[in-house]
């Protein structure tokens, strides 16, 4: 099912103003030289869970900064709402994912330039999990 209007308008409100504040957390909390962006926001129809997939890099640290940032996601959110409150009535429930797929297309270039080559080998690639 294609994403409404409303639904795209939202996400896009909540990409831009997640970038700021998951970046200056970032910052200001003394990790210097981690880049985090959010590649995607989905909004689902009833507008009340968004779901935010973020690349971390450098990629040895995602697993802890996700975990951070899902234990400080009521922060987030309350400042989000600060940011957006004169274009948005009530905040999604904000849901983190690590976006994995810059590392997975990686995966497959490297296979495919040497000797382990998915094509002939399925099982060398490993399923990828959908969230």
């Amino acid at each position: 099912m294609e994403e409404s209007q409303r639904q795209k308008k939202i996400a896009s409100v909540l990409k831009r103003d997640l970038v700021n504040v998951l970046q200056g957390a970032a910052t200001r909390g003394g990790m210097q030289g981690v880049i985090i962006s959010v590649s995607q926001v989905k909004v689902t129809v009833d507008l009340s869970i968004a779901k935010v997939y973020l690349s971390i890099f450098p990629n040895k640290k995602a697993a802890e900064l996700l975990e951070g940032i899902k234990s400080n996601a009521h922060l987030i959110k309350h400042e989000l709402a600060q940011r957006t409150k004169h274009q948005l009535r009530r905040m999604p429930q904000l849901e983190f994912f690590i976006d994995d797929s810059l590392e997975y297309i990686d995966q497959i270039e490297q296979s495919l330039k040497g000797k382990d080559n998915p094509i002939s080998n399925p099982d060398l690639l490993g399923k990828r999990k959908k969230s």
